[in-house]
């Protein structure tokens, strides 16, 4: 009797540790220190997933479902926001004081680890500072920086146990790809980086007769607007670029808009495309010099121009100053200009 007692015992200890184990909601649970708010916000992709009453004394106690293992915030406030890693089965407790909010947070319970992970990678990419301080670096020093860098993401990634597997392909692929960024700007930067000859364009149709090259503008900066009349956001940036256009008129600068219009949007005709940029030009009443690049994509190609609006800033010897320019709707571009004109 005893035997079968004992087994009974343990069949029951052994289904209610599985069914532990599958439960197919998230525990979630703490206390805020110093707390003034009376909800915290569980917000995804989609929006709020779930509210969760704070007590008085700041502590606060609730389950919840995720139809998708991810990254979720954990909110206050707008100014007051952590991420928060969530799987169903997970139970977490989080602790902290909200006037400091994430950076005092301490996670604890099945499923920390993740967060905790996920801060730990936050924290290393805020101290990386401007990435264009690496970018600017001589090439043995910057692939010196690369190799530390893997090894600290490294380090972070094999420091927390026990982390989702679908967390760790995701941290894998962010780092490859930050990584990727980084080696590939560099390399572009050695050909197109600040003081390299600027590719040039030829022959490129001038709304107000003839045809002008980047030669054309030698001895002089020029700023380059890449745009089509198809763009939203060229067109948001007009306004701004007459501007500021009219407020260095009498500078040693050109404005020069180079509209890529081809084509393809204009019913497989050239003509058409060429009209409907002269068309354009006309009715915004665009100053400046107006140029339109017809078939040749030979300056786009060489810049790697990938999306519009493009702004390239370029010296008077024809070497970039710039070739990701602020917009004309950026302040920066107003600072950028006073210090070199």
């Amino acid at each position: 009797m005893k035997k079968i007692s004992l087994a009974l015992f343990t069949i029951l200890l052994i289904t209610s540790c599985s069914n532990e184990h599958s439960k197919d909601y998230i525990s979630l649970s703490g206390k805020l220190e110093n707390n003034k708010d009376s909800i915290i916000s569980i917000t995804g992709r989609k929006g709020v997933l779930k509210t969760i009453a704070i007590n008085k004394d700041g502590s606060f106690k609730d389950s919840l479902k995720v139809e998708k293992v991810d990254i979720y915030t954990f909110q206050t406030s707008n100014t007051k926001r952590t991420p928060l890693y969530l799987k169903n089965g997970f139970d977490i407790t989080i602790t902290g004081d909200a006037d400091n909010f994430m950076t005092s947070f301490e996670y604890s319970g099945k499923g920390a680890s993740n967060s905790k992970f996920i801060i730990a990678q936050l924290n290393k990419s805020k101290s990386l500072g401007n990435p264009a301080t690496i970018l600017a670096l001589e090439k043995n020093a910057f692939e010196a920086k690369m190799s530390t860098l893997k090894k600290e993401y490294d380090s972070i990634l094999f420091s927390y146990k026990d982390l989702d597997s679908s967390l760790v392909d995701m941290a894998k692929n962010q780092n490859k790809q930050m990584f990727s960024y980084f080696h590939k700007t560099y390399e572009n930067n050695q050909l197109m980086g600040k003081g390299k000859p600027s590719p040039k364009f030829e022959g490129y149709v001038d709304i107000k007769g003839g045809k002008k090259s980047l030669d054309s503008f030698k001895g002089k900066y020029v700023y380059i607007d890449v745009w089509a009349t198809w763009c939203g956001p060229c067109i948001r940036e007009i306004p701004s670029l007459k501007s500021i256009e009219k407020e260095f008129h009498n500078k040693n600068i050109e404005f020069v808009s180079i509209s890529t219009d081809e084509s393809r949007r204009s019913g497989g005709s050239w003509e058409a495309a060429e009209k409907k940029w002269r068309d354009f030009v006309k009715e915004k009443q665009m100053t400046g010099v107006q140029l339109w690049s017809g078939q040749d994509f030979s300056f786009q190609q060489a810049y790697q121009i990938a999306g519009i609006p493009r702004f390239i800033l370029i010296d008077p010897n024809g070497n970039i100053v710039d070739a990701n320019a602020p917009r004309p709707s950026d302040p920066r571009l107003k600072t950028l200009l006073n210090s070199l004109l």
